[in-house]
Parts: C-alpha cells; sequence; structure tokens
C-alpha cells in the first residue's frame, strides 16, 4: 500500500484532481492520506454534497482515500455520516482511520504482515 500524504485543503473537486494527480506522478501512491484538517467542514455534511463529489475523483481515478483523524463528532451528530463511514471501512476505496497507529495496521494488513 503506497500512500502520500496531502499537504494542501482538498475542498472540491478541483482540488481532489490536483492532489490525486500529484500523489500518483510525483509520489506513485496508490492512497491519498488526507488529514481531517484539510477537509472542508461541508465534507462530514452528507446533504452537501461535497463528500460525493470528492470521493467520486478518488473513484474515477482509482485512488484510494484515507481520511486521517477524528470524526466520531461528526459520526456522534449524523447517522447517515456514521453509516457512511461503517460502510466505507468495509470497502476497498475509502477508508476512515482516526490516528498514525490506525494507518499503520493499515499498512501492515495491505503487506500481508
Amino acid at each position: 500500500m503506497r500512500t502520500y500524504r496531502a499537504t494542501t485543503m482538498i475542498g472540491s473537486e478541483q482540488d481532489a484532481v490536483d492532489a490525486i494527480a500529484d500523489a500518483h506522478y510525483w509520489h506513485q501512491a496508490e492512497w491519498l492520506v488526507v488529514p481531517v484538517e484539510l477537509l472542508p467542514p461541508e465534507f462530514f455534511q452528507l446533504s452537501s454534497g461535497v463528500a460525493g463529489a470528492i470521493v467520486q475523483k478518488f473513484v474515477t481515478y482509482r485512488m484510494g482515500l484515507v481520511v486521517l483523524g477524528d470524526v466520531s463528532a461528526h459520526e456522534a451528530a449524523s447517522k447517515p455520516f456514521r453509516d457512511w463511514v461503517r460502510e466505507a471501512n468495509r470497502g476497498r476505496q475509502l477508508k476512515f482511520v482516526p490516528d498514525q497507529a490506525a494507518l499503520d495496521c493499515l499498512h501492515d494488513v495491505a503487506a500481508g504482515t
């Protein structure tokens, strides 16, 4: 699992495409790790459509997305968001991990260790 950590805000579809291109072409990454601080508040409000639009870019360009950081307050505030996080973590394209240790575990699982 080759990852690259985003360093700029991803608040729009174009930001997502730019980050995907950077991760893929310059860093040969398969997954982009985005700290929660680099996502806009609207990302965590599913009704805004921001999360869907951003995640769709990752699906289109076949790049995995890891949201790194504590999203428990957003999960507590929204059952749809909580359900989405749970379903995403069962899939293969989008993961929510609370901290670096959990990200390291994902690396270990992907490596088969």
